[in-house]
């Protein structure tokens, strides 16, 4: 996307069909029922270690950027809203001297600091060794989440999670990870004995269990897959979200695609869910609130994807 038109986009806001259990257009007072629960989503993809702001050289996207003003603007939002749910979707290392000299711990650190509840696992976060991920997975404060690598026989076993269920207030949300497939992409000296599994068939496999076993209201997958290719035999988001079954949201990384608003796509049951990516670089912030009817178990959704750039939250 030309950097002139992404920035007229960004902050675009606009509703997204949910469920169906909503009139097709949601009023503020209809918002302000008590019977009506809000959760917003705050989501990163493929930050690659850039910490700081892209320097004014004229660049694609010089000013904009940098960790300290998206936790500026996270804490922001957290004072406004109740219920807020941090999501990243991997690729949290390499890209900048700070991974070359501190391995993903200063990245790590940050993310801590900025109170993420969760990850998934990028093909850059095995660029240390699968022993430097388990180190820096050790000294965070949220999980990596993934149900379709197996790491049984190797330094990652036990480090991380398939899935994690969150309550926000009412509304209990399940949260699952899934990767790309490593060979070819990661030498297999840095992947050891990890073994790759299907993960349309494990996302659905975790889906099912989140929303049927747990009875979660929402289920949303955090996909390191790309959002599309060429090829049709390389699963994407889009071929995910096409053949799922229980998933309401996927929010992903890898390809670096910067969409002003998420793609509603059609899945395996005939039910619309969304998919969304916000580029790379910690360049933006994607938002997502998310309203419930708990008596009719619907939900409606409202997007905006947020450009940091030097005020903080918009790029004027």
């Amino acid at each position: 996307m030309k950097r002139r038109h992404f920035i007229k986009r960004a902050g675009i806001t606009t509703f997204l069909a949910g469920s169906g259990a909503f009139p097709d257009l949601l009023t503020a007072a209809d918002l302000e029922r008590p019977e009506i629960e809000k959760l917003c989503i705050l989501h990163t993809n493929d930050v690659h270690s850039h910490l700081e702001p892209f320097p004014m050289d004229g660049g694609r996207f010089e000013g904009m950027g940098g960790a300290a003003r998206r936790l500026s603007l996270i804490k922001k939002i957290r004072a406004t809203e109740k219920q807020v749910l941090l999501l990243d979707c991997g690729d949290v290392f390499q890209g900048t001297p700070y991974f070359n000299l501190y391995n993903g711990e200063l990245d790590i650190k940050v993310m801590s600091e900025m109170q993420y509840d969760a990850s998934t696992i990028g093909n850059h976060e095995f660029d240390a060794g699968m022993e430097g991920l388990a180190q820096q997975i050790d000294k965070g404060g949220f999980p990596f989440l993934n149900c379709n690598y197996d790491f049984s026989d190797t330094p990652l076993l036990e480090k991380t999670l398939p899935y994690k269920i969150f309550e926000k207030g009412a509304i209990k949300i399940g949260v699952l990870g899934v990767g790309i497939e490593l060979e070819g992409l990661v030498p297999g000296y840095l992947i050891g004995n990890t073994q790759y599994q299907d993960p349309i068939a494990q996302a659905n496999k975790y889906a099912a269990i989140l929303k049927h076993d747990h009875k979660c209201d929402y289920v949303i997958c955090l996909s390191h897959l790309g959002f599309q290719y060429k090829r049709n035999d390389k699963v994407s988001d889009q071929i995910l979200a096409e053949r799922s079954t229980d998933l309401d949201l996927i929010l992903g990384g890898h390809t670096h695609t910067f969409l002003p608003e998420p793609l509603a796509v059609k899945n395996a049951a005939g039910r619309s869910i969304l998919i969304n990516q916000v580029g790379f670089a910690g360049i933006c912030l994607g938002r997502l609130d998310v309203y419930f009817e708990k008596r009719k178990k619907g939900f409606r959704s409202e997007s905006s994807l947020i450009a940091i750039g030097k005020g903080e939250g918009n790029f004027e």
